[in-house]
């Protein structure tokens, strides 16, 4: 950044040229060029043998409020952020099932025991122009895959109505992370597929009925667990847990409906946001560049005049009168500029504030009852976890009763 002196002012004021020099100075713009290309998806070129499919359950992104900075630039609204914590994850889970190379990929609303492969992640940036997040990889026996971030710059194509772009306008990161855990999964060996997927039944096991299957998985002190044995194929408790985990699953398959639902009906209200947003982003950051400017010039042109005024001499005197006056003028320009910016974060506000979801009661009928589950889908989910516990140690004892 360039800082007049007050020499340097006061020769231009003599040559009649301070406001045009300050206000071109003010005026510069840059350039930023964007591309449409963003990283391809990998796609299984064979049929993977359903013995090495491992489940995904993609847990719906913590939207990062308690992190987020209250700074104007961060442009962070909580009910949007709620909404694009399940716009993300589906739009990542959509990836995983094109990429042929995964099992039943399901999107949760909580960590779950029963799922082979995890994916947690984080918001760390969404405003339409930059999409950052955080993302982690587990799997069930506790090992982490990966921990990564994940960042890309939207094109200014992206929201073009006259071409639009197939695909979201950060389509790349969802690759990029697809690409990542397919690459870690191709160097798991059968045997470790068939582990994890046995881990994956015993600790939904255990969670149901603790002392039945505890002694089935051992925990390291690094949190990984471990087979040391296996229930007999014939085991009554183990087919009883069987079919309370294909109850689990079909509820949760009955949410992935849900959200995609809800994904369609946020998507076009949602792709209106990003690309205003896109656009305010620019516009925000070219006017504070130019208030700060204007503000810096303003401030030396006082500076300049003041020492001009002081010279003594007639002319230099009335030069320095002036260049108080375009001073004052360019300092009001920039906080009028800044009063604009303000007026850009104020209308993001309200767009933000319109997309609160809501979510309606789901009804469940079950063998001796019809249950009524309501809240959100985290409490709803919540709330059937605890009925099929419930049904399981109610059949159970049943069960041991009729032995």
């Amino acid at each position: 950044m360039f800082f007049p002196s007050p020499f340097f002012c006061r020769r231009l004021l003599r040559n009649g040229i301070l406001l045009t020099a300050c206000l071109a100075i003010g005026a510069c713009t840059t350039t930023e060029v964007r591309t449409t290309a963003f990283t391809p998806l990998t796609v299984e070129d064979a049929t993977i043998p359903e013995g090495r499919l491992l489940d995904v359950g993609i847990v719906q992104f913590d939207p990062g409020l308690d992190t987020a900075e209250a700074d104007e630039d961060e442009l962070v609204f909580p009910e949007l952020r709620q909404a694009e914590s399940r716009y993300i994850a589906v739009t990542l889970a959509e990836s995983l099932q094109s990429s042929q190379g995964w099992g039943a990929v399901r999107v949760i609303p909580s960590e779950r025991t029963n799922i082979d492969v995890t994916v947690t992640g984080r918001i760390v940036q969404s405003d339409g122009e930059t999409l950052t997040v955080d993302v982690t990889v587990t799997d069930s026996r506790g090992q982490r895959w990966f921990t990564k971030q994940y960042s890309e710059k939207a094109s200014h194509y992206a929201y073009d109505r006259k071409h639009p772009t197939e695909g979201d306008a950060f389509q790349g990161i969802y690759n990029r992370i697809a690409n990542d855990m397919l690459v870690y999964r191709q160097k798991l060996s059968d045997r470790q597929i068939v582990e994890l997927r046995t881990i994956s039944e015993m600790r939904f096991a255990r969670s149901f009925s603790p002392d039945a299957f505890e002694h089935y998985l051992v925990q390291s002190k690094d949190g990984i667990y471990q087979l040391t044995a296996l229930p007999a194929e014939n085991d009554p408790m183990l087919a009883r847990v069987r079919r309370i985990r294909e109850r689990d699953y079909l509820f949760v398959d009955t949410l992935q409906g849900y959200y995609g639902t809800f994904v369609k009906s946020m998507e076009t209200p949602y792709q209106e946001w990003r690309a205003m947003s896109y656009e305010e982003v620019k516009q925000m950051r070219e006017l504070k560049r130019k208030a700060r400017n204007h503000t810096i010039l303003g401030a030396a042109a006082i500076v300049g005049g003041i020492a001009a005024a002081g010279a003594g001499a007639g002319s230099a005197r009335a030069a320095g009168q002036v260049g108080i006056a375009g001073g004052g003028y360019l300092i009001k320009s920039g906080f009028d500029r800044r009063s604009e910016a303000k007026m850009h974060i104020e209308a993001l506000q309200e767009l933000g504030d319109s997309m609160e979801a809501e979510v309606e009661p789901r009804i469940v009928e079950l063998e001796d009852r019809t249950v009524t589950l309501s809240g959100t889908v985290e409490n709803q989910y919540r709330q059937w976890r605890e009925i099929l516990k419930e049904l399981y140690e109610a059949e159970t004892g049943a069960m041991e009763n009729s032995i």
